[in-house]
């Protein structure tokens, strides 16, 4: 499908309810993912219109996918499903608690509601900045400990369940080590934490969501979002 044939079915179909049928899963599941990361550092409610946008463009309501996969993740050979249900790439931290234990590949495959609440999660993902950082674990007290021969921070750390980065924090004149030694240390964890947002704009869905396997996805957005704005939506019972 060209690009001009793409345009000319977002115009045909603009205002005909069927292009509107996913409204209320994405205002429900878009809401539901800001009140869940609204107090990690920078972060921005995300409008549920950019990702009305992204189903226009995506598919719309002339694809056969609308009714299945209407933002397309989960399809073959796509590697957004698995990085976000997976461990190792921050979705455990961007998808609310309930989304990811009741979210499977087969209902992100199979399932419209289930498709858009994992693609928010992926591009949500796609748009933080992560670190790993100390953790102290709620309500460990600080203690204390001897230095014994041979004992490095790291060895302390590790035997008493903390971080080096804590014991750093509770004794910042501990450069030496001498036996005898008293280390104060409260028990933590490494973790990896989200510590920013790159902003949501059309460039950076282009980028972190389709990953540049459409070179027109920027200006598909550019084109359809004043259609979608014009469209609105109306209220959702969920909310």
């Amino acid at each position: 499908m060209t690009y001009e044939q793409w345009q000319q079915g977002v115009v045909n179909g603009a205002g005909k309810p069927e292009w509107n049928i996913h409204d209320c899963d994405i205002r429900v599941a878009v809401n539901e993912y800001n009140r869940h990361l609204a107090a990690t550092p920078g972060y921005s409610a995300l409008d549920w219109l950019y990702v009305k946008g992204m189903l226009w463009t995506e598919t719309g309501a002339g694809s056969s996918e609308w009714k299945i996969k209407p933002l397309q993740i989960g399809v073959p050979g796509d590697k957004g499903m698995m990085a976000l249900l997976g461990n190792h790439e921050g979705g455990d931290l961007i998808m609310p608690p309930a989304y990811r234990s009741g979210t499977s590949s087969g209902m992100v495959r199979t399932n419209p509601t289930h498709n858009i609440r994992a693609a928010i999660g992926y591009l949500l993902m796609r748009l933080a900045t992560y670190a790993f950082q100390s953790i102290r674990e709620p309500g460990s007290r600080v203690e204390e400990v001897k230095v014994d021969s041979g004992d490095t921070l790291e060895r302390i750390a590790s035997k008493n369940k903390s971080t080096v980065e804590v014991l750093r924090e509770l004794n910042p004149r501990a450069n030496v080590l001498h036996k005898g030694d008293v280390i104060k240390f409260q028990k933590a964890k490494t973790s990896k934490v989200i510590t920013g947002w790159r902003p949501i704009n059309h460039s950076n869905i282009a980028r972190w969501y389709n990953g540049g396997g459409d070179e027109m996805y920027v200006r598909k957005l550019d084109f359809v979002m004043p259609y979608v704005r014009k469209a609105g939506s109306g209220i959702c019972e969920a909310e």
